[in-house]
C-alpha cells in the first residue's frame, strides 16, 4: 500500500550519505518513528504508554549505571554505601530517588499498557508475537525489580529475599537445592547479594533487547487502534511524525510532572519505612510485604491456605506464576472475531465490573496483613481472576453478539458520510 504523504529518507550531508551507504541506521530510525511510518489516525492517549514505558526504561538504565559506580554488593557495607550515595555523592540522592520512583512509574505505565491491550484485544492475530514478547518483558521486569529491592539491604530487602526465595523450597525434590543455588547458601548473605546485583545490572539490557524485538514485531502488522478495524487505505493513516511524536511528547510532559513531584516532594511515599533500618536476620518485621507492584501476585500466593494433594504453599507458588503465564494463551483463549471492547457488550461488562475490581482487590489484599477479611477477599478475587481468563473469556467469545463495526478507521473518525470518508470537499460553493 502506498502512502502519498510518506517521505523517503534523503541524506543531505556527506556524513549522512556515507552512513546511509555503509550503516543505514538513520534511515532505520526514520522509517521506524519518522514521517515514513504510517500509523492509524484514530489512536487515543491510551497508545502513549508504550513510549512512556520506553522512556522509564532509559531512566532506570542511566540512573542504575550511576548508582552502580558507588554501590558495594557486600552484606557488611551495602546498607552503608546506600546511605553514602544519599548523603555524600553529588546528586546521589536525586539518582537514587529517580531510580526508586522510576521503577514504580515504569510499572504504572506498563500496567496501563497491559490492560489497554486486554481491553482492545491487542493479543489477537496478526499481533500475537507482539503480545507474547510484551509478557516476556513484564516477567523480566518483575525479576529485575525483585533483585533491585534486595540491594539496599534494609529489613524489607533481607526478609523479602528470604520469603520469596523460600517459595522455591516448596517445589518437590528440586526445591531446596534450587533455593540454595539461588542464594549461594542457606540464607541471604554476600553470595546472594552479589548474584542479585549482577543480575539486576544485566537484566535491564536484556529487557532493552526484547523491547527492540517487541517494536520490530509491531512494525510488521502495524499498530492496533481503538476500533480494532485494520487499515484499509492510506486515508486511514497518518505519519508517525509529527502527529504522534507531538502527542507522545505532550503525554510524556504530563507524566514527568507527576514523576518530578514524587521525586522531589514524596520520594519515599511508595516505599516501606522498614527498609531504612539495616537488615537484621534476628529481628523479623511484623508485616513483610514486597513493593506495591508485586501486591496482586503476592495476594494470589497467600490466597491458598489449605493443603489439598499438594501443600498450600506449593499451590500458591503455582497460582502466582500461572496468573502471568495465562496471558501467553490469550490469543487462543479469546476466539471473538471482534477486537475492540467498545463493540463487545458482554466482554465490556465482565472487564470493567469483573476483572478490574478483582485486580483492585488483589492490590489491596497484597499489601494488607495475612488476616481476615483480606485472606477471604484475596481468595474470591483470585478465583474470579482465573475464571475470567480460563472460562468467562472463551464463553463470551462464543456467545456474545458484537455491535456493528465501522467500515473503516476513517469512517470511525469522520462519520459514515460518504464524502467525509473519501475526504472530498463538503463545503458548499459560494
Amino acid at each position: 500500500m502506498s502512502y502519498p504523504w510518506a517521505r523517503e529518507y534523503e541524506p543531505k550531508t556527506g556524513l549522512t550519505k556515507f552512513l546511509d551507504e555503509k550503516l543505514p541506521l538513520p534511515r532505520l530510525v526514520y522509517n521506524a518513528v519518522g514521517a515514513g511510518y504510517p500509523v492509524p489516525r484514530n489512536l487515543s492517549y491510551m497508545w502513549n504508554f508504550g513510549v512512556l514505558a520506553g522512556f522509564f526504561l532509559v531512566v532506570q538504565i542511566v540512573t542504575g549505571i550511576v548508582l552502580a559506580m558507588h554501590y558495594a554488593a557486600n552484606a557488611e557495607v551495602a546498607f552503608a554505601t546506600t546511605e553514602h550515595i544519599m548523603r555524600d555523592v553529588n546528586w546521589g540522592w536525586l539518582m537514587r530517588y529517580a531510580h526508586a520512583n522510576g521503577a514504580s512509574f515504569f510499572f504504572i505505565v506498563v500496567y496501563i499498557h497491559i490492560f489497554r491491550g486486554l481491553f482492545y484485544s491487542s493479543y489477537k492475530a496478526p499481533r500475537e508475537m507482539i503480545w507474547l514478547l510484551g509478557v516476556v518483558i513484564f516477567l523480566l521486569m518483575m525479576a529485575t525489580a525483585f533483585m533491585g529491592y534486595v540491594l539496599p539491604w534494609g529489613q524489607m530487602s533481607f526478609w523479602g529475599a528470604k520469603v520469596i526465595t523460600g517459595l522455591f523450597g516448596a517445589i518437590p525434590l528440586v526445591g531446596e537445592p534450587l533455593q540454595v543455588w539461588l542464594l549461594g547458601g542457606f540464607a541471604p548473605d554476600n553470595a546472594a547479594l552479589n548474584r542479585f546485583f549482577s543480575l539486576h545490572f544485566l537484566l535491564p539490557f536484556v529487557i532493552a533487547g526484547v523491547v527492540i524485538l517487541h517494536i520490530w514485531a509491531l512494525h510488521i502488522p502495524g499498530s492496533s487502534n481503538p476500533t480494532g478495524v485494520e487499515v484499509k487505505s492510506e486515508s486511514d493513516t497518518l505519519p508517525f511524525h509529527p502527529y504522534y511524536t507531538a502527542k507522545d511528547g505532550f503525554g510524556l510532559g504530563v507524566v514527568l510532572l507527576f514523576f518530578m513531584a514524587m521525586v522531589f516532594f514524596l520520594p519515599n511515599a511508595l516505599g516501606h519505612p522498614d527498609n531504612y533500618i539495616e537488615a537484621n536476620p534476628l529481628a523479623t518485621p511484623a508485616h513483610i510485604v514486597p513493593e506495591w507492584y508485586f501486591w496482586p501476585f503476592y495476594a494470589i500466593l497467600r490466597a491458598f491456605t489449605a493443603d489439598f494433594i499438594l501443600s498450600a504453599k506449593l499451590w500458591g507458588v503455582i497460582a502466582m506464576f500461572a496468573s502471568i503465564l495465562v496471558w501467553f494463551f490469550l490469543p487462543w483463549l479469546d476466539k471473538s472475531p471482534v477486537r475492540s471492547g467498545h463493540y463487545r457488550p458482554m466482554f465490556r461488562k465482565f472487564f470493567w465490573f469483573g476483572l478490574i475490581p478483582a485486580m483492585i482487590v488483589l492490590f489491596i489484599c497484597g499489601g494488607a496483613p495475612a488476616e481476615e477479611p483480606y485472606v477471604m477477599a484475596s481468595q474470591i478475587a483470585t478465583a474470579y481472576y482465573f475464571l475470567h481468563f480460563l472460562v468467562i473469556l472463551p464463553l463470551i467469545s462464543s456467545l456474545e453478539k458484537p455491535e456493528p463495526l465501522p467500515y473503516s478507521i476513517t469512517e470511525a473518525v469522520l462519520g459514515s458520510d460518504k464524502k467525509a470518508v473519501l475526504g472530498e470537499n463538503t463545503t458548499p460553493a459560494v
